[in-house]
């Protein structure tokens, strides 16, 4: 492969300084000009399909072995070191995920067992293909939200809103599918088929195929860039909003309501009004009972959280409170003398596979795209973060593919969208977890759920599940606590994450995430639309140059301007650059310009009355008074790169300070702002302005050339 390298002389400031008969001698000080490669395209693209297509042994071992991460690191399980560690933390992870899954699948418009269904495929695939050894797969109530609003959309397009609600727990073994493209309510024969709930699992199961296929393409594609979109103030700003949500759309079941659950723009709000309406209607029983376990369940998860560092395990309240609610529910006969809503049968055993409804992919394609953003960039974040605190590598690909498997393939068998979930990862790694053995040992307390325990929590009331539920929003609406050290260190991320907050709860979870996305990239080109513009000084003894107006004792050669500019150079910025530019160094070329041209009319105007008078002397000295400065500085230090706007900037500005006798100086050039100068032609033979390797370089050079100058004139 050739290369032309053309090649500028590099002088030395103290080079250039050299007297030569008595006469200093300066030359521009220039970069290396960019390499110029000539690339055979075609060799390059046939060496790359070799490459590709090539098949042998080692390869396909290599390609299997990517593809399934466990066989990499199964073989290399310590057992006497890992194991009890594994053991305990997936049985206490297990325990609390039971009750969770149960109540979380009310957010998601779901029966309990679906709950469950989720849970345990959750935890199996991902321990195939995950590379984190210690985040916890499985239901995150944010995705539920999500879920259960695009469910209860559907059926309510499908009419099932104003028909019988038939419990497909007694009926399980008519629950098939049905390929119709519509089910309305007067559909009696379809109805019974595939009732409301069974439809809901539908339309949930559908989303998630959708979901996880486009968690895969991103990881196929390489495309999980989109996920630096979602900054963390964003993200957290995004699930405390979803809280709000959450907590509202669960506030029924505490108050024995039953009043249809709204969807759409501005859902939390009329979620309210409807409460209030029918506050009269609150079941007492549902009342008291969620009082109580508030009351339980509050104070022992705060002291779970004070003594997390004595304790082995956190206690599971939930699941205590579970049992003694249902016990109490089941003898006290609170359904049937109260009216009190309870979870109703939940059956043992799994249903037999299924597809997705083909046909409703196009009414929720779009809604699955914010879920499965959502779901593999809190699940990529969460595995970096505890790879890193562990001193491990997890392969962000992988875990695209993994939490998109963890969607698509449970889909088929009647399960809703998952993620990593935050709270259960951290009890995970608090209670030993070493590997993803955990996550199998999590299944299988599910799956003893399933198959043996299931149904004794038919006598389950639901506002014992909507407590459960509330009460894990802890952490989120703890955000709150902490604006104040947001506000201080970073008022921008602040306001990202008030607008998302605020977006998500009032307007809906999906537009407020897509106001959060757009407000948080327009912050970042208003940062570099209006940037600090900054007068430099240099700091003594050192070759260091600081902001003038946050340095004290800082020191200014005379005639020397120091300008940096803190963002990269490009159309949006440009004339706030020149603005800027102009207003720190108090001179403006073109009205330089303008006064000395109105001041030469003015002299020959004077001189044609009085040819000799005093006035014309006066008038012929303000045109050639001398300006404050000769030469500015430009500090390209934070100038990431240019664009064609930038280049001619830099040289209208190079050209206009020239005329008037002012030279610009670019020092600290990246090697992508070097690149665009050169190939932006700023460089021609009768220009002298140069780049520096430093401000200190360009600094001394002026002052010499200056002092040269001024040593010609007085020998003269």
């Amino acid at each position: 492969m050739a290369a032309e390298v053309e090649v500028s002389h590099i002088h030395s400031a103290s080079e250039m300084a050299q007297a030569e008969d008595g006469k200093h001698n300066f030359q521009p000080m220039m970069f290396l000009e960019p390499q110029e490669t000539k690339i055979d395209i075609k060799a390059l693209l046939v060496k790359k399909m070799k490459k590709t297509c090539s098949c042998t042994p080692a390869k396909v071992k290599d390609q299997i072995f990517n593809f399934l991460p466990v066989l990499q690191w199964l073989p290399k399980y310590k057992l006497r070191e890992y194991l009890l560690g594994d053991i305990m933390s997936g049985v206490i992870v297990g325990i609390l995920l039971v009750p969770q899954s149960i109540a979380y699948s009310l957010l998601a418009g779901q029966e309990p067992i679906y709950g469950l269904y989720t849970s345990f495929f959750a935890s199996i695939i991902y321990f195939l293909f995950g590379t984190s050894h210690h985040i916890s797969v499985g239901i995150f109530g944010v995705l539920c939200l999500m879920i259960g609003q695009v469910v209860d959309r559907e059926i309510e397009k499908a009419g099932y809103d104003m028909g019988p609600r038939i419990n497909s727990g007694l009926r399980r073994e008519m629950v098939i599918y049905v390929n119709t493209t519509s089910l309305a309510s007067n559909q009696t024969s379809n109805q019974l088929l595939c009732d409301r709930n069974c439809y809901a699992i539908v339309v949930g199961a559908t989303v998630t195929f959708i979901a996880g296929v486009y968690q895969v393409a991103l990881g196929f594609f390489q495309v999980g860039f989109v996920s630096v979109y979602l900054s963390d103030s964003l993200l957290s700003g995004f699930v405390t909003g979803a809280s709000f949500t959450i907590l509202t759309s669960q506030a029924k079941y505490l108050l024995g309501l039953n009043i249809p659950r709204s969807n759409g723009i501005g859902s939390l709000v009329t979620t309210w009004v409807n409460i209030f309406k029918n506050i009269h209607k609150t079941n007492i029983c549902d009342l008291i009972t969620s009082f109580l376990c508030l009351l339980v369940l509050i104070p022992t998860k705060e002291l779970n959280e004070h003594f997390k560092s004595r304790l082995k395990a956190p206690v599971p309240m939930e699941l205590f409170v579970i049992v003694a609610a249902t016990l109490a529910s089941h003898f006290g006969k609170l359904k049937e003398n109260y009216g009190s809503s309870v979870a109703g049968h939940i059956p043992t055993g799994f249903l037999p596979p299924r597809p997705p409804k083909w046909d409703l992919i196009p009414s929720v394609a779009m809604d699955a795209v914010a879920i499965a953003i959502i779901g593999f960039a809190i699940t990529v974040s969460l595995s970096e973060m505890f790879a890193k605190k562990h001193g491990y590598i997890v392969k962000a690909n992988q875990e695209m593919y993994a939490i998109g498997f963890c969607n698509i393939i449970p889909s088929f068998f009647h399960c809703f969208t998952t993620s990593a979930a935050l709270a259960k990862t951290l009890l995970k790694e608090s209670t030993g977890c070493r590997t993803q053995i955990s996550g199998v040992v999590t299944a299988f307390v599910i799956l003893l759920v399933l198959l043996l325990i299931a149904p004794l929590f038919y006598s389950l009331q639901k506002c014992v599940l909507g407590v459960i539920t509330i009460v894990n929003l802890r952490g989120a609406l703890r955000k709150f606590r902490d604006l104040p050290k947001m506000w201080h260190v970073s008022k921008v991320d602040t306001v990202i994450w008030f607008v998302t907050m605020a977006a998500s709860a009032l307007v809906s979870t999906e537009i407020g995430l897509l106001i959060g996305v757009c407000f948080s990239m327009l912050c970042v080109i208003l940062r570099t639309q209006r940037p600090e513009a900054l007068l430099l000084g240099q700091v003594a003894e050192t070759e260091m140059y600081e902001s003038l107006s946050a340095c004290k004792n800082l020191r200014t050669k005379p005639g020397i301007m120091v300008f940096r500019f803190e963002a990269p150079l490009y159309y949006i910025n440009k004339e706030f650059f020149k603005s800027t530019l102009y207003k720190r160094t108090g001179i403006n070329p073109a009205w330089v310009k303008a006064a000395k041209k109105k001041a030469a009319k003015q002299m020959l105007k004077e001189q044609t009355v009085d040819s000799g008078g005093f006035q014309a002397d006066v008038t012929l000295q303000l045109v050639n008074e001398p300006l404050a400065y000769h030469t500015i500085v430009i500090d390209c230090c934070a100038i990431q790169f240019l664009d064609t706007a930038g280049i001619h900037t830099l040289k209208e500005i190079c050209k206009d300070y020239g005329e008037i006798g002012i030279q610009v100086l670019l020092a600290q050039c990246n090697a992508s702002v070097r690149s665009s100068v050169h190939r932006g032609e700023y460089f021609k033979k009768e220009d002298q302005n140069v780049i520096f390797h430093s401000v200190h370089q360009a600094v001394d050079f002026a002052w010499r050339a200056h002092m040269q100058i001024r040593s010609s004139v007085a020998k003269e």
